[in-house]
């Protein structure tokens, strides 16, 4: 047995012990959740759901994988026995209610989009209002349980693809590079071009421009 071998098998047994921890209380089915896109200036916030059918060897905390890694854990997840379900909030909604607001709404429609309804989850960061199932609230939760990493992979993956398109949509402000954060690169294109229909405008520094260009419309 390589060594390699052994430290994926440590790695998968030490992130299955909250699942294990919530299995020997007594639940069965036991989900993961985690969202992605709470600091962007662009695009939406989108959570993930996860139903672990089975260990997955390689998942972890979405943050320390390659972009290349993720797709092939999400395309494992996705086409295996999982359950995963995901929930997307546009940048208007997150206006609208307000970041936390919509961070909890996101998380709470994954959970209920699931097929089968969990009867324990896990949560990265978190609790959820409003969802009556028991709930575990985990700091660092996508490097700390199996099924939490797949809902953060599953997430970050889905917001990536959809910046992807959105960089084909409203082209020069880089949206495939940075995925909508405040990069240098993107505050230089919104000086020049302003924001677009998937800008958050609540947001600094959104916020003050919005604020500014509805003055300039009233003169």
């Amino acid at each position: 047995m390589g060594i390699s071998h052994i430290l994926e098998q440590e790695t998968l047994a030490t992130m299955l012990i909250e699942e294990i921890k919530a299995h020997t209380s007594g639940f069965m089915c036991i989900a993961g959740v985690d969202e992605v896109g709470r600091g962007p200036l662009a695009g939406p916030i989108v959570a993930a759901a996860v139903v672990l059918k089975e260990p997955v060897i390689g998942l972890n905390d979405s943050k320390k994988l390659s972009a290349i890694e993720r797709e092939r854990l999400y395309d494992v997840l996705a086409c295996g026995p999982h359950d995963i379900a995901f929930a997307i909030i546009q940048a208007e909604e997150i206006d609208a209610s307000g970041l936390q607001t919509a961070n909890y709404q996101v998380m709470l429609q994954a959970v209920m989009s699931l097929r089968q309804q969990p009867d324990c989850v896990l949560v990265d960061g978190f609790s959820i209002p409003g969802l009556t199932l028991p709930q575990v609230r985990l700091i660092k939760g996508d490097a700390r349980s199996l099924s939490i990493a797949a809902a953060s992979i599953v997430a970050k993956v889905v917001r990536d693809r959809l910046m992807m398109n959105y960089d084909v949509k409203y082209p020069g402000y880089g949206f495939a590079t940075h995925k909508g954060y405040g990069t240098k690169k993107h505050l230089e294109a919104l000086e020049k071009l302003g924001p677009c229909a998937i800008h958050r405008k609540s947001f600094a520094p959104l916020a003050t421009f919005h604020k500014q260009t509805d003055l300039f419309d009233t003169l």
